[in-house]
């Protein structure tokens, strides 16, 4: 049953992502792409998916790509009232800055004035997942709540990590997946379980639906306070359960037509450098984890105009491989070998290169015979032939790569990698000479002889034996007497 209420989605999306440096430094953290995507992408997808068109997209810390991709490929049909836009910081209400997501709507009532909705849809701009806020916004009416938020089921070793919802375990009567909150808890050291899972809680999305009235006058009344932090989770909703008017809705609920058994409910926080990462390697299993390919609820971004991905021969008849990996349009490997991996739009493998567990944004260049091991490398950096990248830490981190805990390694936007030594370079044909883990299975297997699979690596090592020679030029193609 459609939703008779007039809806207005509000997306947060001023995020600074200080957690995701460096690939914040020259962005905002909606704005970080994903799979060939951008954040942002999801949280607008998920909304057109359930019907709602009127949307706006709060924004402020360095907004310029986050702003330009939304006016590039948001675009709704004008004719009928319908929209998405960018609306930046605009000092309405004194003149400071937003000073946190509650902060940023009080800022902005005037677009609730003007769209005069019964129900506010409040949604965060930097998670990956597929909900249906339709589902939500019914059981928000069924249940006589004036503020609901969106639960996702968690581990309960987990729960200083997130705010924690506590209910008091009674179903509502025709409110699916909806029950009174008794507690909103920030990052507690610990919680109950739930009554029907004792190993779980429920950790709030950062997703809400509130009565329009009820949150405006909620909003008022945070402004008023000195001791605020201006913040949704930390200070609205509390509001909302002070005055027993606050629900929360389960996350495992939630129906998306055609979803699978595996990636049913998946909802991934990519807050920090390893879970960007980890989100993405959800995503390149034959089963996936995350199901990028679900027509019934597709997530849109741009249009890209590049051709086709592309796999062909490289030196010495080199073959170009992409294994239990993700490549974008435009995408070229050319002798090179792809392992378990995410390209994006452009990105070109040259011969003998070996690029294993790691994300490639757009128009990343992969010089012959380099390696790249666990590593995330942001938009139109060059890596020069021979050279390695999540090979060797050390080297990385005198180099100036981020490097993180877990021991992956991040290059920023463009950032420059110097041509490699001796050294690196004999790092370089060490790495490149160890077997593909696919052929590694398939000689396990008896799918494939040993003798054959050494053939195959020793042809794409002879692709780059001119590179150890000092023919190959900076971005990886044979120079004229190569």
């Amino acid at each position: 049953m459609m939703s008779v209420k007039k809806v207005l989605a509000i997306v947060l999306a001023g995020g600074e992502g200080k957690r995701l440096m460096p690939l914040t430094a020259d962005r905002a953290k909606p704005a970080v792409p994903f799979a060939g995507f951008r954040l942002v992408d999801f949280a607008l997808s998920n909304l057109a998916n359930s019907g709602y068109f009127k949307i706006v997209v709060l924004t402020q810390y360095k907004s310029h790509s986050l702003d330009r991709h939304i006016s590039e490929t948001w675009r709704m049909s004008t004719q009928l009232g319908n929209y998405v836009a960018s609306v930046p910081a605009q000092q309405r209400r004194g003149k400071s800055w937003f000073l946190g997501s509650a902060n940023a709507i009080y800022q902005s009532l005037n677009l609730i004035g003007d769209a005069e909705p019964d129900i506010v849809v409040v949604v965060g701009a930097d998670h990956v997942y597929r909900m249906d806020f339709e589902q939500m916004v019914q059981s928000h009416i069924a249940s006589g709540a004036r503020a609901t938020v969106a639960a996702v089921r968690q581990p309960l070793e987990m729960a200083d990590q997130f705010g924690v919802i506590e209910i008091d375990g009674t179903p509502i009567d025709g409110a699916i997946g909806a029950h009174k909150i008794s507690a909103f808890v920030e990052k507690p050291e610990s919680t109950p379980g739930l009554m029907d899972a004792p190993d779980q809680f429920l950790a709030s999305m950062g997703n809400y639906v509130f009565d329009a009235d009820a949150l405006v006058e909620a909003l008022e009344q945070d402004a008023l306070k000195e001791n605020t932090k201006n913040d949704m989770g930390g200070d609205i909703i509390p509001y909302f359960v002070s005055r027993d008017e606050a629900y929360v809705y389960d996350f495992s609920t939630n129906d998306i037509p055609d979803a699978t058994d595996r990636d049913r409910n998946y909802w991934r926080d990519v807050g920090t450098i390893d879970s960007y990462y980890d989100a993405h390697m959800d995503l390149i299993s034959p089963m996936p984890i995350f199901n990028l390919y679900n027509r019934a609820w597709p997530i849109f971004t741009r249009n890209t105009t590049s051709p086709p991905a592309k796999f062909v021969r490289g030196e010495q008849n080199s073959v170009g491989t992409a294994l239990d990996s993700i490549v974008a349009p435009g995408v070229v490997v050319s002798g090179g070998v792809v392992e378990n991996s995410v390209l994006s739009n452009d990105v070109f493998v040259a011969a003998g290169a070996r690029v294993q567990e790691s994300v490639l944004m757009d128009r990343v260049s992969v010089g012959a015979g380099a390696v790249i091991r666990r590593a995330i490398i942001d938009k139109n950096v060059k890596i020069p032939a021979g050279a390695t990248i999540g090979v060797d830490v050390e080297l990385d981190r005198a180099r100036g790569f981020t490097i993180t805990e877990s021991g992956l390694t991040v290059l920023s936007k463009g950032q420059f990698v110097s041509p490699p030594d001796e050294h690196e370079r004999k790092l370089a044909l060490e790495a490149a000479a160890e077997l593909p883990e696919a052929l590694a299975i398939a000689i396990d297997r008896n799918q494939l002889s040993e003798e054959t699979a050494m053939k195959i690596v020793e042809n794409q090592l002879s692709a780059i034996t001119p590179v150890h020679a000092g023919s190959m030029s900076y971005d990886g193609e044979a120079s004229i007497d190569g």
